[in-house]
């Protein structure tokens, strides 16, 4: 049953109906204000619908508080107590629910070598860095096996080398222990690279939904075109196209083709790649990238100015609608 959710005049959640499988790596992926922290929210117990239920496992949850809720939430903060050992931390919830000192003790081990962290369990959180205090929790909120794991946002405060580190730790994580992983990001390359599925989220609302190289390479509007990756989107004869930079191959001018002739207007120069905007003659800019194969910064940044000549083949582009046609995916 699609779900709302509204905070006085401002409509948070529009009619949210979807389905997530049991066992898979899931994203909710838009920009800020899309809905996707409520939707995640919701599903944790934090709010409650105006309308619609949740439920987890075949079971009408709505009703039921957090605690009573097969799932557990990671945040961006770590929420760590500062006063407590990691070892203290990660037991927190079990010492709540009254589990025995000895099986919490083994349990908060095994957890801790699954997160790589062996020999840490000493350590306040202050002395760790910041991988090691998200793995923290990351096993505080693992070590009672929920059936879902909720994360908001997990690495938005980890630097970009060990972001993609954590990448890859979590989506392996996930397929080790096989529990369903409910993520809530809105960096793009995140969601394409950790997601079996995702849905893209804009003003409440699901755009689309699928696995990600579908949402990619097939956007289902100008929306999703432009926020997921890179997307040109170009008018020709009343009709509105997308195709990807990566996906169009310049030339220089005079060549033979039946492209878009233009002209190089800017370059960005980003050492394994270069960027090129060129302004089109016949009106409009498009995107193209290249890989610096055997390219220097002097040849690539050389190029602006220069004339050229643009094509891509048929499949590659990508009729879209026009803003505000589609309604999108609830």
């Amino acid at each position: 049953m699609e779900v709302r959710k509204s905070y006085g005049d401002v409509v948070a959640v529009d009619g949210v109906e979807l389905e997530i499988r049991a066992g898979e790596f899931f994203t909710l992926l838009g920009p800020s204000g899309s809905g996707k922290t409520t939707t995640l929210r919701l599903i944790a117990g934090f709010e409650r619908p105006d309308g619609g239920r949740v439920e987890l496992g075949g079971v009408d949850v709505t009703d039921r508080p957090p605690y009573l809720r097969d799932v557990n939430t990671v945040f961006q903060d770590y929420a760590l107590f500062p006063h407590m050992t990691v070892a203290q931390n990660v037991a927190y919830g079990m010492r709540v629910k009254g589990v025995g000192r000895g099986e919490r003790n083994a349990r908060v081990e095994a957890i801790l070598e699954t997160m790589r962290l062996p020999g840490v369990g000493a350590r306040k959180p202050s002395q760790l860095s910041g991988g090691q205090r998200q793995r923290v929790a990351l096993a505080r909120a693992l070590v009672n096996r929920p059936e879902v794991l909720l994360l908001d946002e997990p690495l938005g405060a980890l630097d970009l080398k060990l972001r993609q580190e954590m990448q890859l730790f979590l989506k392996s994580l996930q397929q080790e222990l096989g529990i369903t992983f409910v993520y809530v990001t809105h960096d793009q390359d995140e969601a394409l690279t950790m997601s079996d599925r995702l849905a893209v989220f804009n003003l409440g609302r699901i755009e689309q939904l699928g696995a990600p190289a579908e949402v990619y390479e097939r956007p289902a509007n100008a929306f999703v075109a432009g926020f997921v990756g890179v997307s040109n989107v170009i008018e020709r004869g009343g009709k509105r196209f997308a195709v990807r930079p990566e996906k169009i191959r310049m030339t220089e001018a005079g060549a033979r083709g039946d492209g878009e002739p233009g002209r190089i207007k800017d370059v960005v120069y980003a050492g394994m790649l270069t960027r090129y905007v060129v302004a089109l003659d016949r009106g409009g800019e498009l995107q193209v990238v290249r890989q610096n194969l055997e390219t220097s910064s002097a040849e690539a940044l050389d190029a602006k100015g220069r004339a050229v000549l643009l094509e891509w083949r048929p499949e590659h582009q990508l009729e879209i609608d026009r803003p505000g046609e589609t309604e999108g995916a609830r």
